[in-house]
């Protein structure tokens, strides 16, 4: 049996349809979707904030930026502890577009400087800069090395009180300001400006700067400002986020570290920090101290104060032999020392041309065979040669009087004695410090080469947990010899559980050196405070800073700069608590204080 066809009229038919879709928007109403389940439960827009479920909201858009811009600049907002939203829209341009708009730029600004040459006015600087930025940027445009974006950034702070939402503002606009980076409010927008930060890829603000390729990878925003291990000793604190910067150097590659700074930095006070807090993680301390800035330090620890002077009566023998090396022969042994020698009396007596330096090289032999120290005989209980048996040894070769006379005034004449006597110091202490402030200039360098030489040498022969202090390193940097045989310290220090520290003032000395860079280079620690401008550029070129880290380190304040740790650093600031600060300061206002204050003490305990 057939249904009967119904014939429907079209305005019922339409009328049908509006039942339906009716009835199919109430259903879709009594449901709940998950845009109902995260919508805020109340949204009321002010001209400058938006309150959202109670909680006040105020949106920032970024206007412009500096003509340098630092790496990771944006971490230290994101380490404000505070609740935020960013949001970034980068927007690609096509780059023959731009490079047209640059075409016409350049000759804007080609014709703007020919006028003014014309007319006879004073070469504006801003325009020669901005015509050279434009240039370059057009040749990495047409390299392919550059490409060019739109990039807009917004923030949205949360406060639970006005004043509370006013002071996360302000912390917000100054952190970027200091960094020349202008930031507004969107005000009579914070709707907009709200939308735009929440996840959703929206870009209701539209409030955007042309960036290419290297400053838009600035903005980088996953980056951690932490830079700490699980043990070691406290370096400082993170100027970025007031985190503590906490490392064992010894779990590094290697345990060295180097230290540039001007003077009256806080480079000393610095290392005077390390050594103390190291001291009571069981490490030994040796110390070349210049400027007997560690004596007090050495006194408040119960130290070993070596004073190497004329006048002193500590003394180091050049010719001595390490006690006994496991992995090394007699043989090697004796031609390391002699090799060291040979770079110390090319320090004594002034570059040594080859013939003299053959000449040389056979009497240092010849004169520990004086002794019956040769490669084949025993080093234990041997009497090492001294000085004076290089000049009788010298004085009876063809070709060495003239060398012999030369070294007469290290056995009898000015300088006698200091390296012409066996060795009778004690390095059995935790902390030793070797003084050479009381030696003449000319002397300095030698002392420093042989005090070093017989360290490594106790280094080589005892496998302990040392750090070795080397400051104003810029004096051994001036020879060759010395440069090489410091490098030479630094390369092989790992492999007999020794850190090198090297501080110095002079960093242009240094790093001309050709040794400076690598001893930097082969330092997993590098401590950069405050530079002057002179030795700024080559600091920067040394360690890959960028211009925000330069201008970092020129406007730091005492103790303030830059820390490195393998590939990664931070900003610091050395801070000691007050008994370490009284046994560590260096300033000698303070220091006259401290010794005026010893001898009250003295004073009353006596009557």
């Amino acid at each position: 049996m057939k249904l009967p066809k119904l014939s429907i009229k079209p305005s019922e038919k339409v009328e049908l349809e509006k039942k339906i879709l009716e009835a199919e928007k109430e259903f879709k109403a009594g449901l709940t979707s998950l845009r109902d389940l995260i919508a805020p439960s109340a949204f009321v827009v002010s001209s400058n904030y938006a309150e959202v479920s109670g909680k006040l909201a105020r949106s920032f858009f970024v206007v412009s930026y500096p003509r340098f811009i630092s790496v990771n600049w944006l971490s230290a907002v994101i380490s404000l502890d505070t609740q935020m939203d960013m949001a970034m829209f980068i927007y690609p341009i096509d780059t023959e577009q731009i490079m047209k708009k640059l075409r016409n730029k350049v000759g804007q600004l080609q014709s703007t400087m020919a006028m003014n040459q014309e007319r006879g006015q004073v070469r504006d600087p801003m325009l020669e800069t901005a015509y050279q930025d434009v240039e370059a940027l057009r040749d990495r445009l047409q390299q392919g090395t550059e490409r060019y974006f739109r990039y807009s950034l917004y923030f949205t702070l949360y406060a639970d009180t006005t004043k509370e939402l006013n002071e996360i503002s302000g912390t917000l606009e100054s952190l970027l300001g200091s960094k020349l980076i202008i930031t507004k409010p969107s005000v009579l927008q914070m709707e907009q400006g709200f939308n735009s930060t929440l996840p959703l890829g929206n870009d209701e603000l539209a409030v955007g700067t042309n960036m290419n390729t290297e400053p838009l990878s600035t903005t980088f925003p996953f980056v951690s400002s932490e830079l700490t291990s699980n043990d070691g000793i406290l370096y400082g604190i993170n100027r970025h986020n007031n985190s503590l910067i906490l490392f064992d150097r010894f779990q590094m590659e290697n345990a060295n570290s180097v230290c540039f700074a001007k003077s009256g930095a806080g480079k000393s006070y610095a290392i005077k920090l390390e050594i103390l807090r190291s001291l009571m993680l069981g490490a030994e301390i040796i110390v070349i101290d210049p400027e007997n800035e560690y004596k007090h330090l050495s006194e408040a620890v119960g130290g070993s104060y070596l004073t190497i002077s004329l006048n002193s009566e500590s003394r180091v023998n050049p010719f001595d032999l390490p006690p006994g090396v496991e992995d090394e022969s007699n043989e090697d042994i004796l031609r390391s020392a002699v090799v060291n020698l040979l770079g110390l009396m090319n320090l004594m007596l002034g570059k040594l041309n080859p013939t003299e330096e053959a000449i040389m090289d056979r009497a240092i032999w010849e004169t520990y065979a004086k002794k019956d120290i040769t490669p084949a005989s025993s080093f234990i209980n041997v009497e090492p040669p001294i000085m004076q048996d290089l000049v009788e040894i010298l004085g009876g070769m063809v070709g060495g009087e003239s060398l012999a006379q030369r070294l007469t005034k290290y056995t009898e004449g000015t300088f006698s004695g200091i390296f012409n006597q066996p060795t009778n110091i004690n390095l059995d202490n935790q902390l030793v410090v070797f003084s050479v402030r009381d030696l003449e200039d000319a002397l300095r360098p030698i002392a420093i080469y042989v005090v070093l030489n017989f360290l490594w040498n106790i280094v080589r022969s005892h496998l302990k947990r040392r750090i070795l202090v080397i400051d104003e390193a810029w004096w051994m940097m001036q020879h060759d010899d010395s440069a090489k045989f410091l490098f030479s310290i630094a390369k092989r220090a790992r492999k007999y559980y020794l850190g090198v520290t090297t501080i110095t003032q002079d960093v242009s000395d240094f790093l001309q050196s050709p040794y400076g860079k690598p001893i930097v280079t082969n330092s997993s620690i590098q401590l950069l405070l405050k530079q002057s401008p002179a030795a700024i550029d080559l600091v920067a070129e040394t360690f890959f800073l960028t211009e925000g880290e330069k201008y970092l380190l020129l406007e730091s304040d005492i103790g303030e700069g830059i820390f490195f740790a393998g590939l990664k650093h931070v900003a610091i600031k050395v801070i000691a608590s007050y008994m370490e600060d009284q046994i560590i300061t260096t300033d000698p206002k303070r220091a006259l204080e401290i010794e005026e204050a010893k001898k009250e003490l003295q004073a009353q305990q006596t009557s």
